[in-house]
This record gives C-alpha cells, sequence and structure tokens, in this order.
C-alpha cells in the first residue's frame, strides 16, 4: 500500500473482507516503511497483492484497481496451485498438489492451508519470494506496466472494437456492467430481458469504449497506441495501451514512457482475445 494511493484507500474495505477470512492470513505493507523491500522485490506500484502457499512458492502476484482484481489474484492462485509441476532435467522440480480438489478459493485454501497476500510484498513476503518461480498476472502477461484500464465488470477485457466485455465469457456488457444483446438492450444470464416490477423492459444503457472511458472519466484524451501479444488459454491475447499525454498513470504512478506514439504515454491497459489458436 502507498499513503497518497487514492486507489489503495477505496480499496481497504475489500482488503479488510479478506482479513476476516479464517483461511487467508493477509499482511500489508507501506512503500514509505518497507521501503527497502518494495525495492527488491521490484514492486511497479500500489495497490500490488503477492499470493504465497504455505511452502513460500509464489503462485500469484499483480497490481489490482478493483475487488474482482484482487479475488483474481487469489483465483490464479488456485488454478496455479492445482497444476502439477512437471520435473526437467536439472530444474529441480517437485511434484505438484494436482490432486487438490474444488475450484473455490475456499476449497483450495481449506486442503493447502495458509496462504499470505502481502500487499506491495514486505519482509514476510521478501523471505518467501524464491528466484524462478512463475509469477502471475490479473491478466495474462500484464506485469510491470501500470494498472487496469477502468471497466464495468473489473478486468479490462474489450472487443475488437475497444467496447467492455465480461472477462470470464466474453459477453458484451454495459457501462454498469448488465449483459446486452445485439441491439444493446440489458439481458439476464439467460438472454431474456430485464423488465421492471410493472414488466417494463429496463432502458438501454449507454456503452463506451473501454479506453475512451478511462479519458473521459478524468477529462483528458486518450489513444490506443501500443500491443503486444501473450499465449493465453490456448489463443492469441492483445495487450493494449491507452494512451494520453497525461503524466501519471492510473495507478498514480509517473507516466510510462516508450511504448506510446508522438509522446504520449502509457495510463492503463486492456486486452483482447483473439481466436487465433497458439
Amino acid at each position: 500500500m502507498s499513503e497518497g494511493c487514492p486507489v489503495c484507500r477505496a480499496l481497504e474495505p475489500a482488503v479488510d473482507h479478506f482479513a476476516r477470512d479464517a483461511i487467508v492470513a493477509v499482511r500489508r505493507f507501506d512503500e514509505r516503511r518497507d521501503a527497502a523491500v518494495w525495492r527488491a522485490l521490484d514492486v511497479p506500484g500500489s495497490p500490488y497483492a503477492v499470493a504465497l502457499g504455505l511452502d513460500g512458492m509464489v503462485l500469484a502476484k499483480g497490481t489490482f484497481n478493483s475487488p474482482d482484481q484482487l479475488e483474481s489474484v487469489l483465483a490464479t492462485a488456485e488454478r496455479r496451485a492445482r497444476e502439477p509441476v512437471v520435473s526437467m532435467p536439472g530444474a529441480g522440480g517437485r511434484p505438484g498438489p494436482a490432486g487438490i480438489d474444488g475450484t473455490s478459493r475456499r476449497g483450495l485454501l481449506a486442503r493447502t492451508g495458509e496462504a499470505i497476500v502481502g500487499l506491495a510484498a514486505g519482509r514476510l513476503v521478501a523471505a518467501a519470494v524464491k528466484p524462478g518461480e512463475a509469477e502471475a498476472f490479473h491478466f495474462c502477461g500484464h506485469t510491470f506496466t501500470t494498472a487496469s484500464c477502468p471497466h464495468p465488470t473489473g478486468l479490462p477485457r474489450i472487443d475488437a472494437h475497444g467496447y467492455p466485455l465480461r472477462a470470464r465469457d466474453g459477453r458484451p456488457v454495459d457501462d454498469i456492467g448488465r449483459l446486452i444483446d445485439r441491439h444493446g438492450h440489458p439481458i439476464d444470464e439467460r438472454g431474456h430481458a430485464l423488465r421492471d416490477p410493472d414488466g417494463r423492459r429496463l432502458p438501454s444503457a449507454p456503452r463506451t469504449k473501454i479506453c475512451s472511458r478511462a479519458g473521459r472519466d478524468r477529462h483528458f484524451r486518450t489513444w490506443i497506441d501500443g500491443s503486444w501479444y501473450r499465449c493465453c488459454g490456448g489463443h492469441v491475447r492483445r495487450l493494449m495501451d491507452c494512451c494520453s499525454y497525461h503524466s501519471n498513470r492510473i495507478n498514480g504512478d509517473a507516466a510510462l514512457t516508450g511504448y506510446c506514439y508522438s509522446g504520449r504515454a502509457v495510463f492503463c491497459t486492456m486486452y483482447y482475445d483473439t481466436h487465433v489458436p497458439c
């Protein structure tokens, strides 16, 4: 956490919620009080989370700017804890906990013991981090750049035109996070129209391109400039930079330069899942 981080303050209730979970141990570490550890771990900014197993293995880590993204750090840790670790010659591999049953965070942690979430990790986490352990991100390939662009459902998934999609299934949503049909009308999970108590169809809401929304909410213009690609879930994922002439990134850190055109800097990031197999 950082004292001068407004996102951190806004997310304190979410962190408190995690801290009340009997099977999750939460520790908070401050940018100033634990500055040496921040440098040692190359923490890019706050808020930042690291999830570890009891053996000290880093299972997931990444920036987050919503409760859903913080939850996704633990979800990634859960998934990775279920994957077997393949021993390679000279790699010192060991069998992984492939037999863990259940898909929920509670189901995992109840079996594997106590997980530690170090927010902008401090000495406890620094002692546990092992060189060469696989890193995880709140979305594939997003590491030491900047936080996600604002999105109505959490992770910043978009379609080919930049409009918001729900991350878990790629279904289109409006600016308030409701599923919509091809005409922009709000629908439920089964595709039925949402209606008020009198049976009238609820009105449509705007649907704004995510990069444009990032600038609109902060009163400056944005552009989609840089992109890079990763293989995620068997398909090519395009990770995209939303750029501006603003001097700060969305997480409050200094602007990230060298990735955008015409002297612009990265303000926030988002992603588009292609149908190209990899």
